[in-house]
């Protein structure tokens, strides 16, 4: 407890956050920000809704530029942390493990700023089959995702078990997207980005026959790498990935499933405008266009003006880089026990501008409370077995626990 007191700089007091300003209309999107017509009703409310009192305590550091944290869903009560040039480490009652899960740093390209180690999901019945997914970029700068299987007291994975399913090539160093997690259905789902440049100069959002600029659904159990599920929405038509689940993104910086309700929510990097949060409810049969490069959130892109967004499902939230936001990073609906005010909202944060979120629905509309503060170079969140929330610092090389102020 004293460890969590001490170590909270790097979320100031939700009254601090909210109290910033000029008291124009861009400022206020500190807390509540401009939404548009989705799921649960027409925008925003005016009214900020009643912010939770929460802090961030720090549960570890040392780590080198961490990109993710995640759990094994196996008992262990492990997190594992992946850091950007290719080593996967494990952290168990805040003791950081001297050696890492996995190092495959010969394998990864982390020069760019957007390159690395990015997504880690372990099989649903990981203590049994050992099993576990991992996304990096390479040497050749492919977005490649590989399999792996750990060793029978599961405390390492065999490096020599690799087995890629994905090298998907890319000639720029941005955008790579690479989250990858296992839905409810039993699937597993793979984020990528457009393949960078300013734009989408190749056009891969909106083009149903590239694997860039989409997320990917297939089936791990079947097949010598993967079988595609028969139920994906664009099975059996000609000249379409069968792979593809939803396309029209940017950069997917990071999607997550709820745990509860089993909705998918994504939050994908805008361009140099608008950043967006997309929802998909658990029903959905998959097939969205999220729009990109046609629209940048609800604004159209390219034309700028009179562009066709018919079939195009806008975010239910977004925000301009007026209030000094650059690149949002999605989290997870919050379904832990520690902070019942926060069951059931949406949380997330901005890389630069650092104003941490929490999204819900009230009475038809979307509304956003701003809980405080972070320092920003937040890179990722992550959830424990239990569903308590967990975000890394990428410069700090900390790892930080939400819990109630």
């Amino acid at each position: 407890m004293r460890r969590f007191l001490l170590l909270l700089l790097l979320l100031l007091p939700f009254a601090l956050a909210s109290a910033c300003g000029n008291g124009d209309g861009r400022d206020q999107a500190l807390t509540t920000r401009t939404v548009v017509p989705g799921l649960a009703g027409d925008s925003a409310s005016s009214t900020p809704a009643p912010a939770p009192a929460v802090q961030l305590a720090r549960v570890a550091s040392g780590l080198t530029r961490p990109t993710y944290v995640t759990n094994a869903a196996d008992g262990s009560g492990r997190l594992f942390v992946l850091e950007k040039k290719g080593t996967i480490r494990v952290i168990k009652d805040g003791q950081l493990a001297a050696s890492p899960f996995l190092d495959i740093t010969a394998l990864v390209e982390s020069g760019g700023n957007e390159q690395g180690l990015l997504g880690l999901a372990f099989h649903p019945h990981f203590s049994e089959n050992g099993r576990f997914f991992v996304t990096y970029t390479a040497k050749d700068g492919a977005n490649t995702l590989a399999a792996y299987v750990a060793n029978g007291a599961r405390t390492a994975g065999e490096p020599a078990s690799a087995r890629v399913l994905f090298a998907i090539p890319d000639k720029r160093s941005n955008h790579n997207g690479g989250m990858v997690a296992f839905g409810p259905d039993g699937y597993l789902y793979f984020g990528t980005g457009d393949g960078g440049g300013s734009g989408d100069p190749d056009r891969n959002g909106q083009n149903l026959n590239a694997l860039l600029g989409k997320i990917l659904r297939v089936d791990v159990d079947q097949g010598p790498a993967y079988g595609v599920p028969g139920d994906n929405p664009f099975v059996g038509r000609q000249g379409v990935r069968p792979e593809v689940w939803a396309y029209g993104l940017r950069n997917p910086w990071r999607f997550s499933f709820d745990r509860q309700t089993g909705d998918l929510w994504i939050a994908d990097v805008g361009q140099n405008k608008w950043e967006e949060v997309d929802f998909q409810p658990a029903q959905d049969k998959g097939g969205a266009n999220y729009g990109w490069n046609v629209v940048e959130g609800t604004h159209c892109f390219q034309p700028a003006t009179g562009c066709p967004a018919d079939g195009v499902t806008m975010p239910v939230y977004e925000y301009s880089h007026d209030s000094g936001g650059c690149s949002v990073t999605g989290g997870y609906v919050y379904r832990g026990k520690a902070i019942p005010a926060l069951a059931g909202q949406y949380l997330f944060t901005d890389y630069c501008e650092g104003s941490l979120q929490a999204l819900r629905s009230e009475n038809g509309r979307w509304v956003a409370a701003a809980l405080g503060k972070t320092s920003g170079s937040v890179s990722s969140f992550g959830e424990d077995e239990a569903g308590e929330l967990y975000l890394v610092g990428d410069r700090d090389g900390s790892l930080y626990r939400l819990v109630p102020r």
